[in-house]
């Protein structure tokens, strides 16, 4: 058995087909982590979905901020944005399926010492506290439906206090692991800056270059932050995303050897 972890498709389906078959996947046999932004901007968000959805016993997966701003559009809470390629999906008639699926994968998760986010983990948390909170999340849209994805949208807060009211929280930890690049000296996520380290203000570094930032002994993969182009200067912190949607490379690494492959995902093939 192998596991592979695969940066963000955003709906890439054909490159992603070309990644399965470079690593030579054997869905008896392997398992696939998704990173998040498994739709969106590119052409196949539909058919990425329903691969997904056919493989999900091989497949773990946790949101990103596409995929929720999917469900936001589902449930009538935001509307569709100029670029984005999701009307085939949501016009399916398997959509309720996908989105229900969607609908119930976590944040973050853990197994075997490597930690799987979309964006990564806040300086100052553990991984004990990115797992609680991803689930407390998890739970508090649940139980409020829709209205939850109307509340959801917003960067404030962007620092973490352990008394900020529900909805508070939940936000936070959206932004977090889901839309964080750099943060300040306090830890504050700065939700605006999207370039590459280097090229940032001053004041800001990327989360995982704070002081407070510790994985403690696990590994953590990540996608979301195209830029980066797969460069991260912890040796713990495995960045995936190296922008197939804009024409760059699709990257999944093999977490048993840490052997990184890529595709290419130049269009028309993703």
């Amino acid at each position: 058995m192998a596991r592979y972890a695969i940066g963000d498709v955003q709906g890439c389906y054909l490159s992603f087909l070309a990644m399965l078959e470079k690593i030579e996947f054997n869905v008896e046999r392997d398992e696939l982590w998704l990173c998040g932004d498994l739709v969106n901007r590119g052409p196949g968000s539909l058919e990425m979905l329903r691969w997904v959805w056919q493989h999900r016993e091989q497949v773990r997966a946790v949101l990103g901020n596409h995929d929720l701003h999917l469900l936001a559009v589902a449930c009538g809470q935001s509307k569709l944005r100029k670029g984005d390629t999701l009307s085939e999906l949501l016009a399916a008639d398997d959509a309720e399926q996908l989105l229900g699926y969607l609908h119930d994968l976590p944040l973050a998760y853990c197994q075997d010492g490597w930690l799987m986010t979309h964006a990564g983990m806040p300086p100052g948390w553990t991984v004990e506290q990115t797992l609680a909170e991803s689930a407390r999340t998890q739970r508090h849209w649940q139980q409020l439906g829709d209205q939850f994805f109307a509340e959801m949208y917003g960067n404030e807060p962007a620092l973490w206090r352990d008394d900020l009211s529900d909805i508070d929280r939940s936000r936070y930890t959206i932004n977090a692991l889901t839309r964080m690049r750099f943060v300040d000296e306090h830890g504050r996520l700065d939700m605006k800056c999207k370039v590459a380290p280097g090229e940032q203000p001053p004041g800001l570094v990327p989360w995982y270059a704070h002081p407070a930032f510790d994985p403690d002994g696990v590994h953590i993969v990540f996608g979301h932050w195209a830029s980066l182009m797969g460069r991260s200067t912890h040796p713990r912190v495995f960045a995936l995303d190296t922008g197939c949607v804009w024409g760059q490379q699709l990257t999944a690494l093999r977490l048993e050897d840490c052997e990184r492959f890529s595709v290419s995902g130049l269009p028309p093939q993703c």
